[in-house]
């Protein structure tokens, strides 16, 4: 076996195990959900909180496929004012412990075609790296608008500047500014969204502003 198969192997291991943990995460929240309903217990953050925790859950489950297949892509028609909306929503548990506050608002908004879990990992990934750019206190800017029949999506932090020279390699697989990154984060953002006919890229940081802009176009 060379080393390729080995590789391959080790990945389909991998996945089978983080999927059977994802499934009793899934069971044990859906015995959570069934209780919540039966108690009829109201409380809109552990409701917001389950929500999340499905959400997230699926995009792991969606992430997995990626090791099976390299086309696993299931785009649809989504809103973009309701995606950018949940983006944010499951972006709200990286505050915990911050004084952070993230700010959103969208103008206008038109039908998207795209893989509803590849994009919300792109912009929960984005929102993720702008929070941990921020040493004490700040806040994340999100500002999003249809225009020229696309979508625009930009999203700034007023944290930590990226220096001129990293500004060019940034999305560079395995290239990180961080102390324990990967440098994989930024780089599948990039190539996931290419595959979905839309852009990302870095339109500026200075020491007041960092911004990154998603663009896609929109169905017609």
């Amino acid at each position: 076996m060379d080393d390729t198969e080995i590789i391959k192997l080790q990945a389909r291991c991998v996945s089978h195990e983080i999927r059977n943990h994802v499934s009793i995460c899934e069971m044990y929240l859906e015995i959570l959900r069934k209780n919540i309903e039966r108690d009829k217990y109201k409380n809109s953050a552990v409701e917001n909180a389950v929500e999340c925790i499905k959400k997230s859950l699926k995009i792991i489950g969606n992430s997995l496929l990626d090791l099976k297949s390299i086309n696993n892509l299931t785009p649809q028609n989504h809103d973009f004012k309701f995606l950018v909306e949940e983006g944010v929503r499951l972006s709200q548990a990286y505050l915990i412990g911050k004084n952070i506050t993230i700010n959103h608002f969208v103008k206008n908004t038109a039908t998207i075609y795209v893989d509803d879990n590849k994009f919300l990992a792109c912009v929960v990934n984005i929102i993720k790296n702008g929070i941990e750019a921020i040493n004490v206190k700040g806040e994340i800017n999100i500002i999003g608008e249809i225009k020229d029949n696309q979508a625009h999506l930009r999203i700034s932090n007023n944290g930590k500047m990226i220096s001129k020279e990293k500004q060019k390699e940034i999305f560079i697989q395995g290239y990180t500014t961080k102390a324990t990154g990967s440098g994989l984060g930024l780089h599948i953002c990039k190539s996931n969204l290419k595959a979905q006919n839309a852009t990302l890229k870095l339109n500026k940081s200075t020491k007041s502003l960092t911004e990154f802009e998603i663009t896609i176009p929109i169905v017609i």
